[in-house]
């Protein structure tokens, strides 16, 4: 049995997609292992789940690994580009939580507003329906005139 072509789009299910994240990337640091062992490489494999973890693979024993340049990046390094990335991530937070703020806040304005205007609208009517009432009365309670006379007849 063949395996089906799989459509490229965010798993919506949590433990699935957890399932799959944890599956594959086992297989991509099985791969880069396979790749350093008979390619002779060193190869380095850093992973962010979306929840923020790292997950890391670096070939051979050493605690140095190359990066895309051809550079040998140390552990430390590693640790420290970490850190700059955690601290990027933390200012993309607060940022994005300020813009939510900022919305908040513009939509509570909103509808205060609104409210406002719902009570300017309600008192507007009380006094169109008064008013409509002292008409009533005034007239005697006849508005139409011609349907009181045809129903005597």
């Amino acid at each position: 049995m063949g395996r089906r072509k799989l459509e490229m789009k965010r798993i919506e299910d949590k433990s699935r997609r957890q399932v799959t994240f944890s599956k594959r990337r086992s297989g991509l640091n099985k791969k880069a292992q396979r790749l350093s062992v008979l390619c002779d490489a060193a190869v380095a494999v850093v992973v962010f789940s979306s929840s923020g973890k790292l997950y890391e693979y670096c070939s051979g024993g050493t605690n140095r690994c190359i990066d895309e340049k051809g550079n040998v990046v140390s552990v430390n390094d590693m640790t420290e580009l970490e850190e700059e990335l955690s601290a990027a991530l933390m200012h993309t937070r607060a940022r994005k939580t300020q813009l939510m703020m900022e919305r908040i806040s513009s939509f509570l304005e909103q509808e205060r507003k609104l409210s406002e205007e719902k009570e300017e609208l309600k008192q507007q009517l009380q006094l169109a329906s008064a008013a409509n009432r002292k008409v009533d009365i005034d007239d005697g309670g006849q508005r139409g005139g011609l349907d009181d006379t045809a129903d005597n007849q």
